[in-house]
């Protein structure tokens, strides 16, 4: 009895952190299937996965990620934003400078942000939240001019906290004109 009790007790502990991992892994996968898979809930799931393409590339005015493989802040998110829509069955209006971006968004409440809404500063820097996660801390994407890269921070960051909420003007959406369903072929 005591020598299988001891077995059933070694096979547990060998197997625990295996079921453990399993079960992450189950919720993982869980979370990530939409419940609501209407073109516009795509695009949002599709801008983490393709916001990640361009961490650490250079940043260059005007430079188009595709063509020169470097960035500003308006090329990386019009590829971005362009990408999503794609992936999702949608088209992106087009390419447009931040500043006119920002006249084509509203403006939203923190505790409404989702993946593709952008964080702007009093002096129009503006970051893309690229993801959101489920304890609704949010990833920041931006081409950064002082690194020469683009960069991700989080909000659990120091830099968030220092720099972004101290010049905070507020988080905004695109306008939903700037995404039209993609035409048929």
């Amino acid at each position: 009895m005591k020598k299988s009790i001891l077995h059933l007790i070694m096979v547990l502990i060998w197997a625990a952190p295996a079921l453990a991992s399993h079960s992450l892994i189950m919720d993982k996968q869980h979370c990530q299937t939409p419940v609501d898979s209407t073109p516009a809930v795509l695009f949002r799931q599709f801008i983490p996965s393709i916001a990640e393409e361009f961490i650490g590339m250079s940043v260059e005015s005007a430079g188009g990620p595709q063509q020169a493989g470097k960035t500003d802040n308006s090329w990386l998110f019009y590829s971005i934003y362009t990408g999503a829509a794609t992936r999702a069955g949608l088209v992106y209006k087009a390419f447009m400078p931040v500043s006119l971006l920002l006249e084509n968004t509203h403006s939203i409440e923190a505790d409404d942000v989702q993946n593709g809404d952008l964080i702007v500063l009093k002096n129009n820097l503006a970051a893309m939240v690229y993801q959101v996660d489920p304890n609704r801390r949010m990833h920041f994407i931006y081409a950064s001019k002082k690194r020469d890269a683009v960069t991700v921070f989080n909000s659990d960051n120091i830099v968030y906290h220092a720099y972004w909420l101290e010049n905070f003007k507020g988080f905004f959406r695109l306008n939903k004109d700037l995404l039209a369903p993609a035409q048929s072929k």
